[in-house]
């Protein structure tokens, strides 16, 4: 999906929040750098992403803006994992 997808106002599902983040992550990383599920739930744990608010059944739901921060926070660090150099 593309960004364009996604309103700026929209909570987002964790699904949803993936596939935004591997959309910005493809931008600099050759398509090489994803970011998935799993991914996205870890950031939740390890205190990187908060969410908003939860849908009728219990599920975390994002927002654009503080998904943008998490995904640029380790950004750096998933580069180099996949042997892309960081400035």
């Amino acid at each position: 999906m593309h960004p364009k997808d996604f309103p700026d106002d929209q909570l987002l599902t964790t699904a949803e929040a993936a596939q935004l983040a591997t959309h910005w992550r493809a931008l600099c990383s050759r398509g090489t750098a994803t970011v998935t599920t799993a991914a996205i739930r870890q950031w939740r744990s390890r205190g990187h992403l908060t969410p908003r608010d939860l849908d009728a059944r219990g599920r975390a739901l994002y927002h654009r803006d503080d998904l943008a921060t998490a995904e640029a926070a380790l950004r750096p660090s998933a580069l180099r994992l996949v042997g892309i150099p960081t400035p």
